[in-house]
């Protein structure tokens, strides 16, 4: 009996109209467009503008794309899976609000929450019930509005973070292409490192809370560099030993985006040119959980069907992750 693997089957993501440029962060902190650039490889990011909107409005986006591209029907989905940092509300989930708003019923949904990696995490648990045969369709959504725990007096980070979703399609697959393996680690120890102190149940919302501006990201930049240069490239050099793959084997990285430093240190640890590296930080800067299905979705005309592909990411808490993916479809040429 061959045993199925979860494919992915399809992608699209969705970013805000708005564009944040470094031109115009450099009239809002002290910093400039050379400083950012060299320090990061980021020059713009998306934000989303409107009153009451959040993570779930760029997620329905998305899912709303993913589901006319593949011709599929909300009816079909089993189970849709939202990584997210930063939720519409504490309670319901995300991914609630995204299948109420794209027209999925009487399905399972629910948020994961491991911050930058949450879409590794999810793509892993999203594989599972596809593998199990419990499920036929599962969709996995990463989607974040980080402009709204963003501090904009606070050049360390404000120059960072953008908004934006990513969605794919996970399907079975008995011929040997989708998620071969993954990998997903966490260490709390890196919680004082990298974190939003205010708005939990340790400390909730108070005029206390707010006069400290402890609901916007916190972030100690040198620890989090040297944390995530380590693991996110031990990680990958990892999953790669797993399963005898060397740099010539791997088609493509597919790294979060959060710093072009850390990217290129990952890349040279796996033996990979960064000519077969995913790199859209320049455009969108630090999507969170969206940063791995938006890469997918802008090189998805460059992959082809049977493609090996290494999906890294390190994120707060702290947590990493790295899945190998063989690619189960060529993208048609329009």
């Amino acid at each position: 009996m061959t045993h199925s693997k979860a494919s992915i089957t399809g992608v699209y993501g969705y970013v805000p109209d708005y564009i944040l440029t470094n031109a115009e962060l450099e009239k809002m902190v002290d910093t400039n467009d050379e400083w950012i650039v060299s320090r990061t490889g980021i020059k713009e990011r998306h934000i989303l503008k409107g009153e009451g909107k959040g993570s779930s409005h760029m997620g329905a986006e998305a899912v709303k794309g993913l589901l006319q591209k593949t011709n599929t029907s909300p009816q079909e989905i089993d189970l849709l899976i939202c990584a997210t940092t930063t939720p519409d509300f504490v309670f319901p989930c995300t991914a609630n609000l995204i299948c109420d708003m794209v027209g999925i019923r009487n399905v399972g949904s629910f948020d994961i929450q491991a911050a930058c990696s949450g879409f590794l995490y999810a793509l892993t648990m999203g594989s599972q019930f596809i593998e199990t045969g419990k499920y036929k369709k599962v969709i996995v959504v990463g989607a974040d509005k980080m402009s709204a725990i963003v501090d904009y007096t606070d050049r360390t980070t404000c120059i960072l973070f953008g908004d934006g979703a990513g969605a794919v399609l996970l399907e079975a697959d008995e011929t040997g292409y989708g998620v071969l393996d993954t990998l997903i680690r966490s260490d709390g120890a890196g919680q004082p490192f990298l974190n939003q102190k205010g708005g939990g149940s340790r400390f909730p919302p108070s005029h206390e809370t707010i006069e400290k501006r402890m609901h916007y990201v916190y972030q100690d930049g040198p620890q989090v560099f040297k944390f995530a240069v380590k693991n996110m490239a031990d990680i990958s050099a990892e999953i790669m030993e797993r399963n005898n793959l060397k740099g010539d084997d791997v088609a493509w990285l597919v790294p979060h985006q959060a710093n072009k430093r850390i990217i290129e240190a990952t890349a040279h640890r796996m033996g990979v040119g960064m000519n077969k590296v995913m790199l859209n930080i320049h455009k969108y800067g630090n999507t969170t959980a969206a940063t791995i299905p938006l890469c997918l979705w802008d090189y998805e005309s460059q992959l082809n069907k049977g493609d090996n592909l290494i999906l890294a990411a390190f994120g707060g808490g702290f947590t990493w992750a790295a899945t190998y993916v063989k690619w189960a479809y060529d993208t048609e040429q329009s």
